[in-house]
């Protein structure tokens, strides 16, 4: 696995009580939020294209209405934790810290391109890619089971011919996913022979693979101080307005 912690003393559910969680993720351009009700019970798509703090309350509040879920019975907070847009991280960010602290909500955090390779329905490794700008990708390789993750490649930041170099050099040759696949599928092609780039929809960061996770992988993603965690930006965070 890629991590592991111990597990939080959980909320019991009574028969008649299902296990809720609430997972959103704002790592891309394509937003999303979700509820678990004992299984997935509501996944929304956001458009956000820069306006995370202004739809991300309100589609919480909605998928909250619509499964019925009154924000106290939320059980665990699930978030993807980036590495991506860095105005997307920190709002999830912050608001996944502020629900855990302020109501003793037990946290979940897993990196959003392990959210790409688990929703995006490909056997064997995965090399998850997100468009990073200034020629680079964020991107992260995985193999998936029904028992969780195993990361060949960690979460980092390069020029895509680093990349696929450093593919190379493990002996990986994997399915790729996620719109820095996509802007950069020439030469992935190119370099990666029958490189298989899966197309856009397979490889959007998804609210409901975050929860999926957490039923099948709680130790990996469980933060045990969500006073004192991070999300995974892998660059400094820094940088000039409008250059993220």
């Amino acid at each position: 696995m890629v991590k592991t912690a111990e597990q939080p003393e959980v909320r019991k559910a009574s028969n008649s009580q299902p296990q809720v969680w609430l997972a959103v993720e704002t790592s891309t351009r394509v937003g999303s939020v979700a509820v678990w009700r004992d299984r997935l019970a509501f996944e929304q798509t956001l458009g956000i294209h820069g306006a995370h703090s202004e739809l991300l309350l309100p589609a919480i509040d909605h998928a909250l209405a619509v499964t019925q879920t009154a924000p106290d019975e939320v059980a665990a907070f699930v978030v993807g934790s980036g590495p991506g847009s860095f105005t997307g991280v920190r709002i999830a960010a912050s608001l996944a810290k502020g629900w855990s602290m302020a109501r003793g909500t037990p946290l979940y955090a897993y990196s959003s391109l392990l959210s790409v390779a688990a929703g995006c329905g490909a056997a064997g490794p995965v090399c998850a890619l997100f468009d990073a700008r200034r020629g680079q990708v964020y991107g992260a390789c995985y193999e998936l089971t029904t028992q969780g993750a195993t990361e060949q490649l960690a979460p980092g930041v390069w020029r895509i011919e680093e990349l696929l170099e450093q593919l190379s050099q493990r002996r990986l040759t994997p399915t790729f996913a996620g719109e820095g696949a996509i802007v950069h599928g020439e030469v992935i092609r190119r370099l990666a022979g029958d490189a298989r780039v899966l197309p856009e929809h397979l490889g959007i960061p998804r609210a409901a693979s975050l929860l999926w996770l957490r039923s099948v992988a709680p130790e990996l993603g469980f933060v045990p101080q969500p006073e004192l965690w991070e999300p995974l930006y892998v660059r400094d965070w820094r940088v000039p307005e409008g250059q993220e």
